[in-house]
């Protein structure tokens, strides 16, 4: 359980900008707008990935990952209604988006490094410990207990952490202990697929045919831009879904 003093903050500084934002911010994204863009524009993190890796000289801009990067755009633009007459988007919901995607990233960068040093429940325990820490400051127990929640109420919310946020978390880092990043990454493209049919199922969400091909383009961006370049010795840097 004893950790060197900046391993241990550097998980706190996961778990509060990493877990606790991206968490927030993409809850906030749905609330505002729908399920398909927040999780849409949440997916462009391994976009974002790459283009920090190539501004610290880690990877190379290739036609593969340069092209990857104008997929996920082009499919940003197609989901959100931009050119189409049809962009009713709040604004809000849009940058919750963006930032949550820029979390999930940040995220998983760090997320990495700290898994190669300590096991993962350790890693698990603090990050998520922190992030509860973080919210108990920013919304005190008792503030939640004036909301007067019912024990129905009580009961989803438990539930819902176990099975949306503990168990999530637990098979993420028992999936990269076991499998190869790059074919972790590319199983794992499928929860938006998922998410975005049973927003449509159970929410009555209506995915207009433009939307569906910004889906299926950003999707597409987003396992291009992980498969390893034959010409390149160097390796993707690994983005996996937490939510």
């Amino acid at each position: 359980m004893r950790i060197p003093a900046a391993d241990l903050g550097r998980m706190m500084v996961l778990g509060v900008l990493g877990v606790a934002a991206s968490n927030y911010f993409y809850y906030l994204a749905i609330q505002r707008t729908n399920v398909a863009t927040a999780i849409i524009l949440q997916y462009t993190a391994p976009v974002w990935v790459l283009l920090y890796a190539v501004a610290r000289k880690t990877q190379k801009a290739t036609l593969q990952r340069v092209a990857a990067v104008g997929m996920a755009l082009c499919g940003i633009a197609l989901v959100i209604g931009i050119g189409s007459g049809g962009f009713r988007a709040d604004r809000l919901g849009i940058t919750a988006a963006i930032i949550a995607a820029f979390s999930f990233a940040f995220y998983n960068v760090g997320g990495h490094i700290i898994l190669t040093r300590y096991d993962r429940w350790l890693v698990l325990l603090y990050v998520i410990l922190s992030a509860s820490v973080f919210w108990m400051i920013v919304n005190p127990p008792w503030k939640i207990a004036a909301a007067h929640y019912s024990s129905g109420q009580w009961l989803f919310l438990f539930v819902f952490s176990l099975v949306s946020v503990l168990g999530p978390f637990a098979l993420y880092f028992a999936g990269l202990q076991h499998l190869e990043p790059t074919r972790a990454i590319v199983v794992s493209c499928l929860e938006p697929v998922f998410s975005i049919l049973l927003a449509a199922l159970v929410l009555g969400e209506v995915m207009r045919p433009l939307q569906t091909l910004g889906v299926v383009l950003v999707l597409a961006a987003t396992v291009v831009v992980q498969i390893p370049d034959r010409s390149a010795a160097e390796e993707v840097t690994v983005v996996e879904p937490i939510e």
